[in-house]
């Protein structure tokens, strides 16, 4: 590898490094929107159920009495709410998992099951952080490792194929 081409192949390892060390600080930031989600449907979920409480109906209950009215409008706030429910479970789960992975391991949780509308609302307000912590380097390395790698191969392809040309031009 010439000295240009170990320039690329070291400023794209940087590159690489730095676009990855941020995804511990994505996945933190991603975590605590999860959390005002959380608390927001939290609201009314409990509201829901104390209300279903105050008829002498659990959650259940008072769903399936959505589902049975014969009008229509409640029928589909009956469906609207069972979504919620389902979305409030949903990201407790997400919460859970992203709270008990290894700090490396967050980023690979988020993109595993990440929700839609919270990760884009991440997404758009991300602030990049210095990634002072663990997870930060060892993310960095990775993405410094690949970036090398991305910028090397093509040189060392090129190699290959001038050292083929050397050697049969020798025989």
């Amino acid at each position: 590898m010439g000295p240009i081409a170990r320039i690329i192949a070291i400023v794209a390892g940087l590159a690489g490094g730095t676009v990855f060390s941020q995804a511990p600080e994505f996945a933190q930031q991603y975590r605590q929107r999860i959390g005002g989600a959380i608390d927001e449907l939290r609201v009314i979920v409990e509201d829901f159920n104390a209300q279903a409480a105050e008829h002498h109906l659990d959650r259940q209950q008072a769903l399936n009495a959505y589902a049975q009215s014969s009008d229509g409008f409640l029928r589909d706030r009956g469906v609207s709410m069972r979504s919620t429910i389902t979305r409030y479970d949903t990201l407790l789960s997400q919460q859970l998992h992203l709270g008990t992975a290894a700090p490396v391991a967050k980023p690979f949780v988020l993109l595993g099951n990440a929700d839609d509308v919270v990760f884009a609302n991440t997404w758009r307000d991300f602030v990049p952080g210095v990634p002072v912590s663990f997870a930060g380097l060892v993310w960095g390395a990775i993405g410094f490792i690949g970036g090398w790698i991305v910028a090397a191969l093509p040189g060392l392809g090129a190699r290959a194929v001038r050292t083929r040309r050397v050697h049969r031009r020798l025989r």
